[in-house]
């Protein structure tokens, strides 16, 4: 049976050797001005050296450039993918279709993952970017099993879908909350985490907390919980999900690293000895809930909830 791509979200360079020797068999690294909600922040000369390390563990390594662009920046993009591509990246991971325009004229033989985050949600959706030139496609985190497993057959390009970790619930390019402070005070409870650069909003009413951050593309608002698919792999290795993504913005290494060992042993049971897998998939659950801060508790996301509009 075929098995899926365990794709990771690295914080730093020496996070790349120690994912590989735990299971990883992608990573994605890049830089906030044309990456959108990194796990880390990598340099171009940290870029070269992550493309490297990646592949002397026999890792492929992608390179996140799929943030929003405006006209000023589209020149500084250009000169960005014409310099990773002569790294040998293995893919880019885009949203805006200036990527595509660019990636003809100065990287033609680099493989383009389609990512929006929101927008991947059919699988013609999916098809039309294939045609265009994308060779992936990542599907929107707010589907629900039925309508991956369902995208996945029809679909022309790979499919990638988030198991782990936290996902974007709001993005705005403003920065909301600098100017909240600067104009309005402070009548919104926040509430700063272990990270200095770190805030939380608290929902009294529900009793979560919602990471939020700024950076170079604004403001970003994540999910209260984290995704944990672990133990509900089978729908998706039997419709060969092409790789399978934990998200490793606001993690430690050591998490990370945990949580990889986990869910590359259980996709290599659930692939290869199903019975097996099906015994021990339970106790892996529990193991990663242990390692969970105490205002994090893990749930499926929208895998089987009915979104409501």
């Amino acid at each position: 049976m075929k098995k899926p791509e365990l794709l990771v979200t690295p914080t730093k360079l020496t996070d790349i050797a120690l994912l590989a020797e735990a299971g990883a068999t992608a990573v994605i690294v890049g830089e906030q001005q044309f990456g959108l909600r990194l796990a880390g922040e990598f340099s171009r000369e940290d870029v070269k050296e992550a493309i490297e390390i990646g592949h002397a563990h026999d890792l492929k390594v992608y390179v996140a450039i799929n943030g929003i662009f405006h006209n000023e920046k589209v020149d500084a993009l250009k000169d960005y993918m014409g310099y990773v591509a002569s790294l040998g990246v293995d893919a880019f991971v885009f949203g805006d279709p200036s990527v595509i325009m660019l990636a003809r004229e100065v990287a033609p033989n680099i493989k383009l993952h389609w990512n929006t985050e929101t927008t991947a949600t059919n699988w013609f959706t999916c098809n039309y970017w294939g045609k265009k030139g994308a060779k992936r496609a990542v599907l929107a985190r707010e589907l629900n099993m039925e309508a991956i497993i369902e995208t996945k057959e029809h679909a022309e390009v790979e499919i990638e879908v988030q198991v782990h970790g936290m996902t974007a619930m709001f993005q705005s390019k403003r920065s909301l909350v600098g100017n909240y402070f600067k104009y309005q005070g402070k009548s919104m409870d926040m509430m700063k985490s272990k990270y200095d650069r770190h805030m939380f909003l608290f929902d009294k009413e529900r009793n979560a907390k919602y990471p939020i951050f700024e950076d170079s593309n604004g403001t970003h608002i994540m999910s209260p919980n984290d995704i944990c698919m672990i133990d509900d792999l089978e729908e998706m290795i039997d419709a060969e999900i092409d790789s399978f993504k934990i998200d490793g913005v606001l993690k430690s290494t050591e998490y990370l690293v945990e949580v990889t060992k986990h869910y590359a042993e259980a996709i290599k049971l659930c692939s290869e000895d199903r019975q097996q897998y099906e015994k021990i998939k339970q106790s892996l659950y529990k193991e990663i809930e242990a390692l969970q801060p105490i205002n994090r508790p893990l749930d499926t996301g929208f895998f089987y909830k009915e979104t409501v509009y």
